[in-house]
């Protein structure tokens, strides 16, 4: 190997460590890291590699050190604009000149009129095909019609035939353009508490209207996500952006947060209805 390149690859490896120092949700390092990795192929190759569907926090992560590193674009592409499962496309700028078709669109229908069925209960079925999670973006429920998904497009002739049952329930899959996706933006309602500290107890206690015991058991029990990640511990400090989730409770996003006169915090918190 020319000693230019390998002087290359080294000096590209150091900085990727710092960029992974960065990183602030620790879960998401070893990800980050395959998307950083997949990038510096891709740009030294002058090629556009992609990613499989990304968790929010790891696509956050992930383009924040993206935007650090010269010679490399990256689309991020859901198959909507509120998509939260997304997949990351990147190269040198000069090969990603337009957005790669890399999102697939499937509807399952079926009659769930008389059986309801939960996001849970469509992603049961399609991971029942034997597909990994990380093939499967959003699922966007359509009532007692049934539901839309995202896919990578390689599967999703697979799912057309494989797919036969969700529940009890009877279905058939198409494949459908991204523009029939039936999506709506998220309807919300913000308040502002005042709390002591910014703990995740205290500000979840607050956003879902429980006391602060019973929201210490729901941690213990492994019902409470930080952005998609599953709390351990009482004390977790929350920040501008942080999306918290109950099970069986819904979700609510940290908006902004200011320091008040008397040392406690004023922060608005974000439900989703």
């Amino acid at each position: 190997m020319p000693s230019g390149i390998r002087q290359l690859i080294q000096a590209v490896k150091g900085n990727f460590d710092d960029l992974l120092k960065g990183v602030g949700d620790k879960n998401a390092i070893e990800e980050v890291k395959h998307i950083l990795e997949m990038a510096r192929r891709a740009s030294s190759r002058r090629e556009v590699l992609h990613s499989d569907f990304l968790t929010p926090p790891v696509l956050k992560e992930s383009m924040m050190a993206l935007e650090k590193l010269a010679d490399v674009k990256a689309v991020a592409q859901g198959g909507y604009p509120q998509a939260e499962r997304c997949r990351l496309s990147v190269g040198h700028p000069e090969a990603l000149t337009s957005d790669p078709d890399i999102v697939a669109a499937l509807s399952i229908t079926g009659n769930f009129g008389f059986q309801p069925c939960s996001h849970g209960d469509f992603l049961g079925s399609i991971l029942g095909t034997g597909i990994a999670r990380e093939k499967i973006g959003d699922i966007i429920l359509q009532g007692e019609k049934g539901a839309q998904f995202l896919v990578v497009p390689e599967l999703a002739d697979y799912l057309i035939t494989s797919l036969e049952k969700v529940g009890n329930v009877s279905v058939s899959c198409t494949r459908i353009p991204l523009l029939a996706l039936e999506y709506e933006p998220p309807r919300t309602k913000s308040f502002k508490t005042i709390e002591a500290s910014l703990r995740v107890d205290a500000l979840a206690s607050a956003g879902f209207k429980l006391s602060r015991s019973k929201l210490v058991n729901l941690i213990s029990n492994g019902d409470v996500r930080v952005n998609w990640t599953t709390v351990t511990k009482n004390g977790t400090t929350l920040r501008t952006g942080d999306i918290v989730s109950v099970s069986g409770k819904g979700r609510i996003k940290i908006g902004e947060i200011n320091s008040t006169r008397k040392g406690k915090f004023a922060v608005e918190l974000i439900q989703y209805l």
